[in-house]
C-alpha cells in the first residue's frame, strides 16, 4: 500500500540530504550531540500550522538553504537549525496572507548570503557559524542597539544589511584593500587573531556554548536572542586560555 506523504515525511527529504552528504550533525547544544533532526522539526511546525501550502513553500526554503550551505561550506561544523526554521515560521505566520512570499524572498535573500560569503567567490569563509550563531548580528546590534536590539537575528533588515556588507567587502578584497580579512594559508579568510582550523574552532565554540557565550542558541525552538554580552572580546579571551595557536597568514 502506498504510504500518505504527511508534512513530516517531506521535511525528512532535508534529513536525506544530509545522510547522502555523509555529513557528521553535530549540535552546539552542550546537552546533546547530534542536531535536531527535520523529521523532529516537521512535527513541531505541524503543531503551529497545517496549511498545505504554506509547509511545502517552508520545507522548500529550508531545502534550497542547506543544499546552498552543503555546497558553500563543505568544511562547516555545527548544523543547528531549530531556531532558524521557528523564526522563519513565525515571521511567515505574522506576514499572514503574505507568509508565501515572505517565505520564498527569505530564501532568496539566504541562498545569496550563503553563496557571497562561501568557498566559490573571493570571500571564502570556512564556517556559517558566525552567521547562524549570532556573533555577526551581536556586533551589528552593539554599534546601535537603540535602533536595532528589537530587530531578530534571522530578520530581513539583518540579512539585508549582510547583503551590503558582503558586496563591499567583495570590492574591497578586488581593490586589494582587506586588512583584516587576509587569507589564510589554509586558503579560506579568518578576521580573528586565532586559528579557525577545524579542531580549534570545535573545541572554541564547544567551550563558549558551555560558559552560555553563544548569542543565538539555535539549537532551542524557543531560544532567547542575546546581544548585550561581549562576546568578541571574550572568545578572543577563551581562545587564549584554550591555548588555540596564532592564526598563520
Amino acid at each position: 500500500m502506498k504510504q500518505k506523504l504527511t508534512p513530516t515525511h517531506t521535511f525528512q527529504f532535508i534529513d536525506e540530504i544530509f545522510a547522502q552528504q555523509s555529513v557528521n550533525l553535530l549540535s552546539l547544544n552542550p546537552h546533546k550531540t547530534l542536531i535536531t533532526s527535520f523529521a523532529e522539526l516537521g512535527n513541531l511546525i505541524v503543531e503551529q500550522n497545517t496549511d498545505i501550502k504554506l509547509l511545502t513553500t517552508l520545507q522548500e526554503t529550508i531545502e534550497s538553504i542547506v543544499y546552498t550551505q552543503l555546497q558553500n561550506f563543505p568544511e562547516n561544523i555545527f548544523w543547528d537549525f531549530d531556531f532558524l526554521v521557528s523564526s522563519m515560521l513565525r515571521q511567515a505566520l505574522i506576514a499572514d496572507e503574505g507568509a508565501i512570499t515572505f517565505l520564498k524572498v527569505f530564501g532568496e535573500k539566504m541562498v545569496s548570503l550563503t553563496e557571497m560569503f562561501g568557498n566559490k567567490t573571493e570571500m571564502r569563509f570556512r564556517y556559517v557559524h558566525d552567521f547562524m550563531y549570532g556573533f555577526e548580528w551581536a556586533r551589528w546590534v552593539q554599534k546601535e542597539p537603540q535602533k536595532r536590539a528589537h530587530i531578530e537575528p534571522f530578520s530581513l533588515v539583518f540579512l539585508d544589511y549582510l547583503l551590503v556588507k558582503g558586496k563591499e567587502l567583495l570590492q574591497r578584497i578586488s581593490h586589494g584593500q582587506i586588512t583584516s580579512y587576509k587569507l589564510c594559508d589554509t586558503g579560506y579568510r579568518n578576521p580573528f587573531t586565532f586559528s579557525r582550523e577545524p579542531e580549534d574552532e570545535y573545541r572554541l565554540l564547544t567551550c563558549l556554548a558551555e560558559e552560555q557565550l553563544i548569542p543565538v542558541a539555535v539549537w532551542n525552538w524557543n531560544a532567547s536572542p542575546v546581544w548585550n554580552k561581549p562576546f568578541q572580546e571574550m572568545r578572543q579571551q577563551l581562545a587564549l586560555k584554550l591555548n588555540i595557536q596564532p592564526q598563520r597568514h
